[in-house]
């Protein structure tokens, strides 16, 4: 039973829950208003009764003192058929009197209308009495009582009957209600519970058509405004109202038809947007990283994983403090946060990374700033990879250094020996002279090679376009040979060539591949000790598809190999890397011979020129062999020819296996 109540509780919380407070205002209201009412009628209706009942009191009180006043005669003389006349005639001239009953002293009724006991004398005759109070007799003031029956209030009043000072009984005389009171006292009680009942079953029937006409539309319409609010511009209302109602749903269905194409729109403007922000910043060259105010990566580039080495790891939501190598967390957390904060706006910063390769990198930090540029809403990371940056200026610092000792020792030497000249030259012999002129013209010599040296370097690295005509590679290797045969003799080096007969002419430019050979020779001279070898090979490569007697593929380019090798010192494998970068100079850690480091970095970019790539396989204390390979011309002419579209010369990719092998075959 209580979990039935409790639960019809619930019911009606809940119910009442859903009402609006102008509807439980108004609830509240009307119910004041109806109790009200109903108590101002009840309070009529209790003083209607009331003076009804003091009326019906005086009524009887005088009609009882009336009837006494004829009767005590009668009952002193015991004159009972004439107390029945005119009892019967005074009850039947009146409707008010509802009975007379005459009692004796003791309260035995001898006497009542409309029954008596004179009349009724029988077996079944019931012996009724009067009970009296102890003090009936005592005053001789009649006392009045009232007791409800089925129709209405009766006023019974009891009037002491006296023969002078003897008690002769009492007469009970019962008054009926007033009949107009009566009816009045239902009609009003009746007509308050008809307008209470009314007034409920207004405010019943008015809540019920507020909801289905008022309040469910609206709780609609609210319920499709968060909803749109909230992005869901696929909310619709769909209810069968007409009127202001009905062109208000109108309305906002249209409004939400509307917002949701605005937003297609708007997704696929943001999603081409984005897009294209992606493909910029993955395609930019610096790294770029994107962060919110807790550190959270929101962004990150492929540059910038490569660099840290992030390629295998899903960034995007973690703290990128725990991902940044050591040094770049120390460096860069203290800064973040702050800026984070808002108590610094950016900075700069230059770092040397070990991992996952030995790098120099410069980081840009900078904050990104709301619309009112007063809130942080982010932090930008710009990554650079300054490694290549900072090589060139370590190399450029040691070429100055180079080139200003290597000048400033020829000047100085020239400088000398020209003011020795000038000032001693008459006190000087002969031979003196012309060995001081030897030496400054040795010295003059030097300069001249430095210079053109570097004026060669920077006309190869410039757009210049070189023709490349058809032309016999034996030619610039013997003339080559013919220019540093009497060196290597006075050093004590073996020179010579291994050229394959009947080479077919390959597509270079001569000077420029002249230049190639009097560097490589050069440099095979320069570190070859004495009693050392040099050789000069060239041959024919094995056309593409052509092994062991099988046909080469038709239409296929071959090349000739053309190699420079020396059984000098070699180079070691941590500078082989660079050995062909500008300024660098393998001598400044293995020997103090003089140089530019400039000579393989003109190779490297003359056999660019020629479309093809120079390599070497070295080893200290064994040797050093450079090759490269050159098309030869008439493959290359009917390849052209064949393929008109096709502009560029292609070349074998060369392992670096391959290579070694020929090298180590060399």
């Amino acid at each position: 039973m209580l979990t039935l109540l409790r639960q019809i509780s619930n019911a009606i919380e809940n119910w009442w829950s859903e009402f609006t407070l102008q509807t439980k205002l108004m609830a509240a209201a009307t119910l004041a208003v109806s109790l009200i009412v109903s108590g101002l009628t009840f309070w009529a209706v209790n003083t209607i009764q009331q003076d009804a009942r003091l009326n019906d009191t005086r009524f009887g009180r005088d009609l009882g003192l009336l009837l006494a006043a004829n009767v005590t005669q009668l009952v002193a003389e015991d004159n009972k058929q004439e107390l029945a006349r005119f009892s019967n005639q005074f009850y039947s001239s009146t409707s008010s009197v509802r009975y007379i009953i005459y009692a004796d002293p003791d309260g035995q009724i001898f006497f009542g209308i409309p029954y008596s006991e004179s009349t009724v004398q029988n077996s079944l005759t019931i012996q009724r009495r009067i009970h009296l109070p102890e003090d009936a007799f005592r005053f001789r003031e009649p006392f009045v009582r009232q007791h409800h029956t089925p129709n209405g209030q009766v006023t019974d009043v009891f009037v002491p009957l006296y023969d002078g000072d003897r008690p002769l009984g009492i007469m009970a005389v019962g008054i009926n209600p007033n009949p107009t009171v009566v009816t009045s006292s239902g009609l009003t009680r009746d007509v308050t519970i008809a307008v209470f009942v009314s007034i409920w079953v207004m405010v019943i029937l008015g809540a019920v058509f507020n909801a289905l006409t008022i309040t469910r539309p609206i709780k609609e319409l609210l319920v499709g405004v968060k909803n749109i609010a909230s992005g869901n511009f696929k909310q619709r209302i769909d209810l069968p109202f007409g009127g202001e109602l009905g062109e208000l749903i109108e309305s906002f269905n249209e409004m939400a038809e509307r917002l949701e194409r605005y937003e297609e729109q708007n997704i696929e403007e943001l999603t081409a947007e984005k897009a294209k922000l992606e493909t910029l910043v993955s395609s930019i060259a610096d790294g770029a990283v994107l962060l919110d105010t807790h550190m959270q990566v929101i962004l990150v580039n492929p540059t910038a994983k490569r660099i840290f080495g992030w390629d295998d790891r899903d960034l995007v939501g973690t703290n990128v403090l725990h991902a940044f190598p050591a040094a770049v967390q120390v460096e860069l957390t203290r800064p973040l946060y702050q800026m984070a904060k808002g108590e610094r706006p950016g900075g700069e910063f230059r770092l040397t990374l070990t991992e996952p390769t030995r790098r120099t990198i410069r980081i840009l930090v900078t904050t990104v700033l709301d619309r009112e540029r007063e809130n942080v809403k982010g932090i930008s990371i710009a990554i650079q990879d300054i490694t290549r940056e900072v090589e060139l200026n370590e190399a450029k610092s040691q070429f100055i250094s180079n080139i200003s000792h290597e000048l400033r020792t020829p000047l100085f030497n020239i400088k000398s020996f020209i003011e020795t000249l000038h000032e001693y030259g008459e006190d000087l012999s002969e031979t003196e002279r012309q060995e001081f002129l030897e030496t400054a013209n040795h010295e003059t010599d030097r300069l001249t090679r430095l210079v053109n040296d570097v004026l060669d370097l920077s006309r190869l690295e410039s757009c210049r376009i070189y023709h490349l005509d058809p032309l016999e590679i034996v030619q610039p290797i013997e003339q080559t040979l013919r220019t540093y045969q009497l060196n290597a003799k006075d050093k004590g080096i073996e020179l010579t060539q291994e050229v394959e007969p009947d080479l077919p002419p390959v597509l270079g430019h001569y000077d420029l591949l002249l230049q190639v050979f009097a560097n490589l020779v050069g440099n095979a001279l320069k570190f070859t000790p004495s009693g050392g070898r040099a050789i000069v090979r060239a041959y024919l490569l094995p056309a593409p598809g052509e092994t062991d007697g099988s046909h080469a593929i038709e239409g296929a380019t071959r090349y000739v190999r053309v190699e420079v090798s020396d059984t000098g010192i070699g180079i070691e494998p941590e500078d082989q890397e660079a050995i062909f970068d500008r300024f660098f100079r393998v001598e400044n850690r293995v020997h103090t011979l003089e140089g530019t480091g400039l000579g393989l970095s003109i190779v490297r970019n003359i056999i660019s020129k020629h479309h093809s790539s120079v390599h070497l396989a070295s080893e200290v204390g064994v040797g050093t062999t450079f090759w490269f390979d050159l098309a030869v011309a008439e493959d290359l002419e009917e390849t052209q020819l064949a393929d008109t579209q096709s502009h560029t010369i292609e070349t074998p990719s060369q392992t670096a296996e391959t290579s070694s092998q020929m090298a180590s075959q060399s």
